[in-house]
């Protein structure tokens, strides 16, 4: 059994890993495409990683040490990390949809025209909403300072920047959380 766990730590936990780190990085360069891939690969790997858990408490009742507290606190933070990459699999999603919806608004023509290599906006594909992407709104009477309302596609892009980071400080605390429980497995082994 604890053969099984160990080959489910190496073929899950890896790839989850790998797919919830690289996804900010694709939210930034508003790549549907491979955010789909990423996205399909948490689902699948985020799945499969529960085996590493299912292994680990059949491993630890046929060893007799399931009462540890060293499993104890490995089964606790191994469902906490679960938890949160549920909640990354919930920012992928929106931000597929932000990226899909800001590339949309972009194309249709609402922001201008968008090329190969240029993004919402006018600018190199990855690059942060600017100033640019932002126009006044009228003003109302009585109101003496001048409010901005962002067009689609910066709005878009906002929601597509704040999902990615969330998700690069989530993956970060999952990444984390792993690391310590390898650290508590091979110190009590």
């Amino acid at each position: 059994m604890v053969w099984f766990h160990i080959g489910f730590v190496i073929f899950t936990i890896g790839p989850v890993t790998l797919a919830t780190m690289s996804t900010p990085r694709y939210i930034r360069a508003r790549n549907v495409g491979v955010l789909r891939y990423l996205s399909l690969m948490t689902r699948i790997f985020g799945a499969g990683s529960l085996g590493v858990l299912l292994f680990g408490i059949i491993a630890g009742q046929s060893l007799h040490e399931i009462s540890q507290a060293w499993l104890t606190a490995s089964l606790t933070l191994f469902v906490v990390a679960a938890v949160l990459l549920l909640l990354i699999m919930r920012d992928q999603r929106r931000a597929i949809g932000a990226v899909e919806a800001s590339l949309a608004a972009a194309a249709s023509g609402a922001n201008g025209a968008v090329g190969p290599g240029t993004a919402p906006g006018g600018g190199p594909v990855g690059a942060e909403p600017t100033a640019a992407d932002v126009e006044p709104a009228p003003q109302g009477a009585g109101q003496g300072a001048a409010q901005v309302t962002a067009t689609a596609p910066a709005q878009a892009a906002h929601v597509a920047n704040v999902e990615r980071g969330r998700i690069a400080s989530l993956a970060g605390v999952v990444s984390l959380i792993w690391l310590v429980i390898l650290v508590l497995m091979v110190w009590n082994s």
